[in-house]
């Protein structure tokens, strides 16, 4: 059965989604500390981690920097679960290495939804024949899960390798934000598209000036064009 741990100080909240995660199937602990989350996590490596960032102990941006050092726990999915919203934070989020941010307060059947996705990922992520992509400077290469601009080479999240795979399977192909959740992000809902656009801007910093074939086709959605 798939684990899932949540990290999260507030109980009432941590109370509901641990229900709801149940209901859906899924072996479920909750930790209301960061240093308890983190005892729990090595103890018994989860398969996912929701976790708050405004944690009464460790802030959870530092709870999420131990896990990525972790040989252990490195691989662990994390959906970050916060009150903080603003596109800095996501931004920063994303950066320390979770695969999604959910802004808190959220719909549980989002949060389901957002947590089947991610998990389906994890899943699919070393399927499929090797191939090299490339456009420009940018080459990825899906065998060695590598991405190199000019001689130098990026280092993407899970995620980001996945959308920029995406794009470059489907050069000059418009693809809308609902699309894209779909196919990268696996979520078959109308939900909340700043998902799509936060990881698009952070791409295109990561690749830097390379990163400027990301079109943005104003009103529908993004396309990779070759230079």
């Amino acid at each position: 059965m798939t684990r899932i741990l949540i990290i999260e100080d507030e109980q009432d909240l941590a109370g509901l989604v641990e229900y709801n995660l149940r209901a859906a199937g899924f072996d479920t602990e909750a930790a209301n500390t960061g240093a308890g989350g983190l005892a729990r996590a090595r103890a018994n490596p989860p398969d996912l981690l929701l976790l708050d960032m405004m944690l009464p102990d460790i802030a959870g941006g530092e709870v999420l920097r131990l896990l990525k050092q972790d040989p252990e726990l490195r691989k662990t999915s994390v959906i970050i679960v916060s009150a903080k919203g603003q596109e800095s934070d996501r931004v920063q989020g994303l950066e320390l290495g979770a695969d999604d941010y959910v802004v808190k307060p959220f719909s549980v059947r989002e949060l389901l939804l957002r947590v089947k996705a991610v998990l389906r990922r994890g899943d699919t992520d070393d399927s499929g024949p090797a191939q090299v992509l490339a456009a420009g400077d940018i080459v990825l290469d899906t065998s060695r899960h590598q991405v190199r601009v000019k001689d130098g080479e990026v280092i993407l999240t899970a995620l980001e390798f996945r959308l920029l795979q995406t794009l470059l399977e489907r050069i000059d192909r418009v693809q809308t934000r609902e699309v894209l959740l779909s196919d990268v992000w696996g979520i078959q809902a109308e939900i909340h598209t700043r998902t799509v656009d936060t990881h698009i801007k952070r791409l295109r910093e990561k690749l830097g000036p390379s990163g400027d074939i990301i079109e943005t086709v104003r009103g529908v959605g993004y396309k990779l064009s070759p230079p």
